[in-house]
């Protein structure tokens, strides 16, 4: 079969599920669909002034980049055209006849059954185009390639159920038109008010003119007329834009229905001139959900106006990937590529901007509406805590905007900021006591904070994977350090009197830890007294710098070669069940009793015992033994 033959495509499985969905299911926004076409016209002709950077020549055969939107109120149709890049019939199978390949099961998988809220996720993987379905029954496709010549036509169509036609066509514009053929109750979308609306609702800062006929006795004429603003929407003075400007160009630029929670928009001029537009937004964009950190698309960049690429990997750091918007820069060249923007002393500058503009905007959100701050720091708080280990220059700055649980609230919520720690910290107190481990209840009831609680001291309990990683680069804040509440010493303020107590406790304790140490042998690294405990019988500590026992599980599950180590046991001396070890005669009963007060401490870590079979055998023998 040659390229110039008519052929009928199936579609794939999956793709076929995707349009039965969109086809029966997701009704709720139905008008969308002509959001998502006119920004694909739009992109199609970004991207060809784009190529024309590098080819003039294929600017020559089309006039003014533009799209148009005609309809047929008789034939119940409604068409909209572009004279941008086009397709050729190559493309057209991979992009129009696959939808997005690499995003369509998560498309399917991350659908809940709730109409409303599945209609949100057109666009997100790619299948913006068929959003058309949503109000046709049949969709007419006609493209060529601009350059291309005009035999190289293809024309595609679909019914939305199963199968395609593609068919090679002679057409003498570039670009492409999509025809909808309305199913019997979509009049509205033929009704030129209506869509004036529309296209003023959802695309009225597209960067291109949007044109529609002019209207003779109520009858679309031949002559045409700008519908749109057609100016982007980030080179217009800020005192001349609404809130609800601002909006509806985060929702175009986007595919996101939900407005986003917070914006910045600045011109810079001196030694360089660029605009920034930035955006924050209320929810994980779905594709950031599933996809890796090096498939990120946050920032547009375009070169006085004109579009280059998605850059957010050179634009912002990778800890504000969630950051969505343009920069435009009047002083880069326009045949940038991505190797030269990693090199560039002009995107260094932009890109620290990017970054100082971002956190100012999270820290005034943070502090002028708390509630909306907390809903943004749970889709996003982990993602901002790689910034800690990332950004050294802005790492207080970072840390000022974190949140964490702690002793002060009575569950889990994560609104304690360091500031407020640090407001609360008692008299004579100099370090910001804090605990990692595997959940918050784990942290809230483990043995080693026991002492802090006594003195009323509080604590943040940390319990996300990404939480002993991070503070190992975050020593301090606003000259407090940090301190691991089960790692070293705690470093509690100590009077005389204090002192004087604890070297007399530690000499009392002296044959308890040698016939301690002896029992457990090779299975600890030493055995002392412990400061930390008021309740529990004993807890394992770590060497300040030593990794957390559930970070090494973590690792090691993960395939990590670890090296051995050998943690501290604490005792707490005046605890009943050391008094009984201290005084008991028999042996074997002396070294079940100090196999057990190791192996509640590990149970305490949230360890898995190397053998548990012997540790109820332990546990039994001592109850016989207490009963008898």
């Amino acid at each position: 079969m040659t390229d110039t033959a008519t052929e009928t495509r199936s579609f794939e499985a999956e793709v076929s599920q995707v349009l039965h969905l969109v086809t029966h299911a997701l009704y709720s926004h139905k008008e969308v669909f002509l959001r998502e076409l006119i920004s694909n016209a739009s992109d199609a002709c970004d991207k060809l002034r784009f190529e024309a950077i590098a080819k003039p020549e294929l600017m020559g055969e089309g006039g003014e980049l533009g799209i148009e939107i005609r309809w047929d109120a008789d034939a119940r149709t409604l068409r909209i055209s572009d004279n941008g890049i086009g397709m050729s019939r190559d493309e057209v199978i991979e992009n129009i006849g696959t939808i997005a390949r690499s995003g369509t099961r998560k498309f399917l998988e991350a659908l809940s059954g709730d109409a409303r809220q599945d209609s949100r996720l057109i666009g997100q993987f790619g299948v913006g185009f068929y959003s058309a379905f949503v109000v046709a029954d049949r969709v007419t496709l006609e493209t060529r390639r601009a350059g291309a010549p005009a035999a190289e036509g293809v024309r595609w169509v679909s019914d939305g159920s199963s199968a395609y036609t593609l068919e090679s066509i002679e057409r003498a514009a570039r670009g492409t038109t999509l025809t909808l053929h309305l199913k019997p109750d979509e009049d509205e979308f033929v009704e030129p008010w209506h869509l004036r609306e529309l296209v003023k609702k959802y695309s009225e800062h597209i960067g291109f003119p949007i044109r529609m006929p002019k209207l003779v006795d109520g009858k679309p004429g031949d002559e045409l007329e700008t519908v749109n603003h057609a100016a982007a929407l980030w080179t217009q003075p800020r005192s001349e834009l609404k809130d609800e400007d601002y909006q509806n160009f985060y929702k175009t630029l986007t595919h996101d229905f939900n407005a986003p929670l917070a914006w910045t928009h600045n011109r810079v001029e001196g030694k360089q001139s660029y605009t920034l537009l930035l955006y924050v937004p209320e929810k994980p964009p779905f594709e950031a959900m599933f996809s890796g950190r090096d498939e990120r698309k946050g920032l547009k960049l375009y070169i006085r106006r004109v579009f280059i690429m998605d850059a957010s990997e050179q634009l912002l750091p990778a800890y504000l990937r969630f950051v969505r918007g343009v920069v435009d820069s009047d002083d880069l060249p326009l045949n940038v590529s991505r190797e030269i923007l990693q090199e560039n002393r002009l995107v260094s500058q932009i890109r620290a901007a990017c970054s100082k503009r971002a956190l100012d905007l999270l820290g005034k959100l943070a502090s002028d509406e708390a509630p909306r701050y907390a809903e943004f720091y749970k889709s996003f708080g982990n993602v901002l805590k790689e910034g800690i280990v990332e950004d050294n220059d802005n790492r207080e700055r970072i840390a000022g905007l974190l949140r964490f649980a702690s002793t002060h609230n009575s569950d889990a919520t994560q609104n304690v900021s360091l500031d407020d720690y640090i407001g609360r910290m008692q008299a004579g107190q100099e370090a910001i006591y804090y605990l990692t481990a595997e959940s918050w209840v784990a942290a809230r009831h483990s043995a080693q904070i026991e002492a802090l609680a006594a003195r009323g001291i509080e604590v943040l309990l940390m319990s996300e994977r990404i939480d002993e990683w991070m503070m190992g680069y975050l020593s301090e804040y606003r000259g407090k350090r940090f301190q691991h509440a089960g790692k070293g010493e705690l470093g509690l303020p100590l009077d005389a009197a204090e002192k004087e107590r604890r070297e007399a406790a530690e000499k009392d304790a002296a044959p308890l830890l040698d016939k301690l140490k002896k029992d457990l042998g090779e299975r600890v690294s030493a055995v002392r007294l412990s400061h930390r405990l008021t309740e529990s019988p004993a807890c394992l500590v770590l060497e300040a710098h030593d990794m957390a026992l559930h970070t090494r599980r973590l690792m090691a599950e993960a395939g990590h070669a670890m090296p051995a180590a050998k943690p501290v046991l604490e005792i707490n001396a005046a605890h009943p069940l050391l008094q009984r070890y201290a005084t008991e005669s028999d042996s074997t009963r002396g070294a079940d009793l100090a196999l057990l007060l190791l192996e509640q401490a590990e149970v305490a870590e949230g360890a898995q015992l190397d053998d548990p079979a012997a540790f109820v055998k332990r546990v039994n023998r001592l109850l016989l033994g207490a009963t008898a």
